[in-house]
């Protein structure tokens, strides 16, 4: 292992930490791609993770074992982790995995617990593994001891786990001291749960990168943020606790003027180009030359996910929940003050056209207010079909859409449907 490195290339089966008291655990942060997003995601977790004496991965690095991925997980790691780091093996974990990180199965020790990291990518447990788990359970020193595997045992939640057979042989390595095993540690499910297997808390993370997911119906997306998990000594005992990662938490490329104006001009001239690729699509689609279309769309929806990807960098919300509120003081502005002002302005210059554009969109953005503050009690919020007429952008639920648009006149056939599934 390099001190130099954030990364720990793991050589030892068993690594000696006896002045270690607490670590943080990283689920999946890769194995959905390294879009900016995701990695914005892992770097908030590696940030979050900071106060620990090390963290732990426990797999998927990347989406596959490509030397393109690893080289760009490395140095995304390299330069945002403040802690040494170590990588348990997953499913998408395959390639060079061994040159980056090293051993599929080895075990850090401290002075008051140990974490054992055993390899089951490809859902069966590693000889080797097993026998690392009874070499250190024997150990008369050891005594609260975390096994870390990347797929779950079999629990109450999910069936995307290993088999009981293979359960049962990793029972059979830890039943002689079966009572130092404080916890069973695993990634792989995009969530989090807590459950407990052969009376032993099993602990499920994977909210380090990849986009949240259902789980099952005790186990919705919607109840999940992405997190770390934080685990620390407390009088004797082993603890742990899930700490959400906050999207604020990553902050060093804002906090660079230049970089933060060029991100900001990268976004708009990407949007200009969503927007230009839209218009000409439209045009060809009114031609009747779908194919031209359907490239033109595809082009605006790359260039649209472009801006996005410089757009997360900026981005700074709130909590989810909290985040409505903020979009309305916006849109009540433009329509009660912004747009109105603009509307006066083109009537003085005779610039009718524009002076239409501004008074359309502001009777929009007045509904979008209006819709706004209904959807702020999310689970009251009841319109599942909303028009958007392509003409003018006026918006409309299906109870206010008539046989053509209040506002340009456009006819209800063109209205584009947005149905909630």
């Amino acid at each position: 292992m390099s001190k130099d490195k954030k990364i720990q290339k793991v050589i030892e089966p068993m690594i000696w930490q006896q002045d270690i008291q607490t670590f943080s655990v990283i689920g999946d942060p890769g194995c959905e791609g390294l879009g900016t997003y995701n990695m914005k995601i892992y770097a908030g977790a590696l940030e979050k993770s900071a106060k620990s004496d090390f963290t732990l991965i426990v797999g998927d690095m990347v989406p596959d074992g490509s030397k393109k991925y690893y080289n760009e997980i490395q140095e995304i790691t390299e330069l945002i982790a403040h802690n040494p780091v170590y990588v348990l093996r997953g499913n998408h974990d395959t390639g060079d995995y061994e040159k980056h990180f090293g051993r599929h199965n080895y075990a850090i020790i401290a002075k008051e617990f140990a974490v054992i990291a055993i390899d089951n990518a490809m859902r069966t447990f590693e000889e080797e593994g097993l026998e690392l788990i009874k070499q250190v359970l024997a150990m008369e020193e050891v005594k609260n001891v975390v096994l870390s595997f990347h797929i779950p045992v079999p629990n109450h939640f999910i069936e995307n786990c290993v088999s009981e057979e293979e359960f049962a042989r990793l029972k059979e390595a830890y039943m002689p001291f079966k009572e130092k095993v404080k916890y069973l540690l695993c990634g792989h499910v995009h969530s989090c749960f807590v459950d407990e297997v052969d009376g032993i808390p099993l602990i499920c993370t994977g909210g380090g990168g990849a986009m949240i997911e259902d789980v099952s119906e005790e186990i919705k997306a919607s109840d999940v943020n992405h997190h770390i998990v934080y685990f620390y000594m407390e009088e004797g005992t082993l603890k742990y606790q899930f700490e959400d990662i906050n999207e604020t938490c990553y902050q060093r490329e804002q906090e660079d003027a230049i970089l933060k104006e060029k991100l900001e001009e990268a976004v708009k001239g990407e949007m200009m180009a969503h927007l230009r690729y839209l218009t000409f699509a439209d045009r060809a689609r009114k031609r009747g030359m779908n194919k031209i279309a359907n490239l033109f769309e595809a082009l605006a929806d790359s260039e649209y996910r472009h801006a996005r990807n410089f757009y997360a960098v900026l981005d700074q919300p709130p909590a989810f929940t909290a985040t409505i509120k903020d979009f309305i003081p916006v849109e009540q502005f433009e329509y009660e003050q912004l747009y109105k002002m603009m509307q006066q302005y083109a009537r003085e210059n005779h610039a009718p056209l524009t002076r239409q554009a501004y008074e359309n969109a502001s009777s929009a953005e007045r509904v979008h207010a209006e819709l706004l503050e209904e959807s702020m009690k999310m689970e009251q919020f009841e319109h599942d079909t909303i028009y958007v007429c392509p003409v003018c952008g006026f918006i409309m639920t299906e109870e206010s859409a008539l046989d053509r648009c209040i506002v340009c006149g456009a006819p209800a056939r063109q209205f584009h449907k947005f149905q909630a599934e």
